[in-house]
């Protein structure tokens, strides 16, 4: 039998690639003669830079960066084993994670870092770039990106503007002059599993910005500006950026990414199974094991277990699903090609335990033992 491991990684948990060992040591107890694929997954979001680098053989590469809140951070990307393709997930240079709740404030936080890392990896001989969105703390329309690309923004008296959204509402002229010439050379392909437009009821602050730690008055403020953003770039460019579908995804630098470097938005689970060419090793599999953190209605928007799972499907393949909880509505996931759901909780335990990753790793190992010894049995 062959078995293709194609699982995400569990929040705050587990890594993919450790989840992924974990189940490869189980299904191993239950049969050693078994063929086993491991291919990490992400969706765009945590543990996609890891995935590709560990499908492709690439390496990481670390880069002092700006940060959120201007200071430096250090940051990671990824770089695939050809020494093509830069795999980037913006929350490592201006994510939530960077900041405590108390410094959330998406007027002053900056993508910056974000056009850092870019400019890095052109340098390191990159010209093709996958972008995972998710787990941003900004709303500034990607404009602190762009300006380390070299684009420069003015306000009203000439003066080039600072960093974070509120300056969105100050700006009224654009020069894309400057703008470093090899990004013409440079393809982006952006995972994005939003449709949110640029602003509005369903934009990037109104949706957003709560989380990013704005209260009404500033997601107001933000709205607005990004709206007034969206005229001056219309203005002085002839882009328009606030009909975007996922314009609004890492407040608004869906539509920076569209709109000034020409980037493809796509599913981010279809852009990394595309990437690791999972449809080649799942297309002869006997089974397919997925899975994440929890299984719940989410789970079919977007998600790796639902990607794989359609993806298996296509190929008659069954697919069994493992995360660490499970909820009631997850019986829907079955019409989508996941043949079975298995929670790894062993015993009555509190969640900070379950969550340790040596008892993720161990409760994985032991359910993949004994979900393999059953299909083994079955058959």
């Amino acid at each position: 039998m062959k078995a293709v491991i194609a699982v995400d990684s569990f929040k705050g948990s587990i890594s993919s690639i450790q989840a992924s060992k974990a189940i490869k040591e189980g299904i191993t107890k239950a049969d050693p003669k078994m063929e086993i694929v491991s291919l990490p997954m992400g969706d765009g979001g945590e543990g996609t830079v890891e995935a590709i680098v560990h499908a492709t053989g690439g390496v990481f590469r670390e880069k002092l960066v700006t940060g959120p809140l201007h200071d430096k951070v250090m940051a990671t990307y990824g770089i695939s084993g050809n020494g093509q393709t830069a795999i980037i997930e913006v929350a490592s240079a201006c994510g939530l994670t960077l900041l405590t709740k108390q410094q959330r404030n998406p007027s002053l936080t900056t993508t910056f870092g974000v056009g850092e890392l870019i400019m890095d990896a052109i340098d390191q001989g990159c010209r093709d770039f996958i972008i995972g969105l998710g787990g941003s703390a900004t709303n500034d329309a990607g404009i602190g990106m762009l300006q380390a690309l070299g684009v420069q923004f003015f306000d009203r008296r000439r003066n080039e503007v600072g960093f974070g959204g509120a300056q969105l509402a100050l700006i009224e002229k654009i020069n894309i002059a400057g703008m470093h010439p090899i990004l013409t050379e440079c393809t982006f392909r952006v995972a994005c599993d939003v449709e949110n437009a640029l602003y509005g009821k369903d934009g990037a602050a109104v949706v957003f910005g709560p989380q990013k730690g704005a209260n009404l008055d500033m997601v107001k403020e933000l709205d607005n500006g990004l709206k007034y953003f969206a005229s001056v770039v219309n203005r002085e460019t002839g882009l328009i950026i606030h009909t975007i579908k996922g314009g609004g995804a890492a407040g608004g630098l869906g539509a920076a990414f569209h709109a000034f470097l020409n980037g493809k938005l796509k599913s981010g689970i279809s852009l990394v199974m595309e990437h690791v060419k999972l449809a080649s090793y799942i297309k002869d599999a006997d089974l397919v094991i997925t899975g994440e953190g929890k299984l719940d209605n989410q789970t079919a928007y977007g998600k790796v277990p639902m990607g794989v799972a359609q993806l298996a499907k296509q190929y008659g393949v069954p697919v069994i699903a493992v995360a660490g909880a499970i909820t009631e509505d997850v019986a829907s996931l079955h019409e989508h090609g996941i043949t079975a759901c298995f929670s790894i909780i062993q015993e009555p335990t509190n969640l900070d335990e379950s969550m340790k990753e040596q008892i993720a790793y161990q409760n994985l190992m032991k359910t993949s033992e004994q979900f393999m010894r059953l299909i083994i049995g079955v058959k």
